[in-house]
């Protein structure tokens, strides 16, 4: 089987030829270029209405090539589909390679098949690693998020709250007077540089750059060298990038990472996300750099793959979506019972490995030490674990007084980042879902924000459930806060972590709403309402 891929989301107009039984991936590809500053969306069509006529050309001569010297004569075609990016994307760009999809579907009477671009980029990686079911960081310019399969669909299981994480750096780049793409000069420019404090944000399994990005203009205008910046980006945006990836490791209970998008080619976010995986005895696999930036082998390669199920689209279907969510697509290439969720294990006389801590499981207590994490910056490790520790001690504590049911504190070693805690409940709740419990922790939730207080990683893995109790474990990331923002993403972290294990997770969701309400009144009706807000605010809204 030949397919065709054509690619032009933003930036790079590219078309590709998969050859399923060589397993052969052959692209052509003209980016655009722009003078100064980012992507200018009129500019980039432009660029697309020029350029993918080309690319398109190259490839199918390169298609013909293959069947002058292979095919018996009986092939009507030289492909067997036309595979193309739907979205997400800037939608100039897109509207012209939907265009150049059909007309050339069309005149060579073969099936259409729209592809998914961040789901193109998750798969590109499954497809060479030969990975059963990974989690996928996607790292671009536009986006910044964590995929996992899950019920028969890719599910969001963190992402960026603001900006891509290559937009992002983009940026400070621009602000410093640096031409378009700014991600290869921090890389170089952070290699002579000493590494800067910034802003480090992390929610669960979202993460923010917009604070770390005025940080770095500031300390850019207010003389600190620009290699120093450099530095302290990198080591932070990536830190927080590895830190996430890690914590959808442990909660999904997988042991392999796929990385893709443009910003995966940086050498410092591979090495890190390597150094967390052979930490954790998970396998970690990062596609080769023309697979990583937006190109359409991806897309040929996906495309054979839905191709070759019957997942095909009519040419009055074959619309494109600029904001096209990776969680919309209906996943028919992969099997029903294939989940990135593993089954938890219910017993806990073990030492646990959490994203953050190992936990030691005493008869009446439990030991959790926050070891040091080498894919960190020295500084900014021991900043993160000391912070974390002082933290958690003090907000167990006082959600404990406020009559949220948490372990008692009973010794704290702030030079070995390490608790010493009351053992509580008799499982995770990733291991004991129910209606009940879910309902109770919302309960929970709510007390805690009328306190003044959010968790700020609650989970599946952060609840204990005992025979008739439930607790609420691991403050690390929490802190003292009435903002309804911040209340409502507590309720976001914990519902993303239901979605992304559970295998009917919607009726779980509404007994934890159900419960939040009823036990906060009129201000829990504002943070839910708030939610709303915050779920319609994604980047693939």
């Amino acid at each position: 089987m030949r397919v065709l891929g054509i690619e032009g989301t933003a930036w790079a107009a590219s078309a590709s030829v998969f050859d399923t039984e060589a397993d052969e991936v052959f692209i052509a590809s003209d980016p655009y270029e722009p003078e100064s500053g980012g992507i200018h969306p009129r500019e980039a069509a432009e660029h697309m209405g020029d350029a993918i006529p080309s690319v398109v050309e190259e490839a199918l001569a390169y298609a013909r090539g293959l069947a002058s010297s292979h095919d018996d004569g009986e092939r009507a075609a030289p492909i067997d589909a036309v595979a193309f990016s739907r979205g997400p994307g800037l939608g100039p760009c897109l509207r012209i390679v939907g265009t150049a999809a059909r007309a050339l579907a069309g005149s060579l009477g073969v099936p259409l098949v729209g592809v998914n671009h961040m789901i193109a980029h998750l798969e590109i990686g499954r497809h060479q690693s030969g990975f059963e079911s990974p989690v996928c960081l996607n790292a671009s310019g536009a986006n910044a998020h964590l995929l996992g399969y899950h019920n028969g669909r890719y599910r969001v299981l963190g992402e960026t709250m603001d900006t891509g994480v290559g937009n992002a750096i983009d940026k400070f780049t621009r602000h410093v007077g640096w031409a378009h793409p700014g991600g290869p000069k921090v890389e170089a420019a952070a290699t002579e540089g000493t590494y800067l404090d910034l802003p480090y944000v992390v929610k669960g399994m979202d993460f923010s750059f917009s604070g770390i990005m005025s940080a770095a203009k500031d300390a850019y205008d207010d003389g600190t060298p620009v290699e120093d910046v450099c530095c302290g980006l990198q080591e932070t945006i990536f830190a927080m990038l590895t830190e996430v990836a890690e914590r959808a490791l442990s909660l999904s209970g997988t042991d392999e990472l796929v990385l893709g998008g443009g910003v995966g080619q940086n050498a410092r976010l591979r090495a890190m996300l390597r150094e967390m995986c052979d930490a954790r005895g998970a396998d970690f696999y990062a596609p080769e750099p023309r697979f990583l930036r937006d190109n359409a082998g991806m897309i040929a390669v996906l495309g054979a793959t839905m191709y070759a199920v019957g997942d095909t689209l009519p040419i009055a279907d074959s619309a494109v979506d600029p904001n096209f969510r990776p969680d919309e697509v209906p996943v028919t290439w992969r099997g029903g019972a294939e989940s990135i969720a593993r089954t938890p294990d219910d017993g806990d006389d073990r030492e646990i490995r959490g994203a953050e801590a190992t936990v030691t499981m005493g008869d009446d207590h439990v030991t959790k030490r926050r070891l040091p994490k080498g894919y960190r910056h020295p500084d900014l490790d021991d900043r993160l674990r000391r912070e974390r520790t002082v933290a958690e001690a003090r907000l167990v504590s006082e959600a404990r007084r406020a009559g949220v049911s948490t372990p008692l504190v009973r010794d704290v070693d702030l030079d070995e980042a390490t608790l010493t805690l009351q053992r509580v409940g008799e499982a995770d709740l990733a291991a004991r879902l129910s209606a009940d419990v879910v309902r109770r922790v919302g309960e929970l939730l709510s007390a805690l924000h009328d306190a003044g207080v959010v968790h700020g990683d609650p989970t599946t893995r952060n609840v204990r459930v005992g025979e008739s109790k439930v607790f609420l474990v691991d403050f690390g990331l929490g802190f003292h806060t009435g903002h309804v923002e911040d209340h409502a993403m507590d309720l976001h972290v914990f519902g993303q972590s239901v979605v992304g294990t559970a295998e009917t997770p919607g009726p779980l969701l509404d007994a934890f709403e159900s419960g939040y309400l009823d036990a906060g009144g009129d201000a829990a009706r504002t943070v839910v309402d708030r939610l709303r807000e915050i779920e319609g605010r994604g980047r693939y809204q």
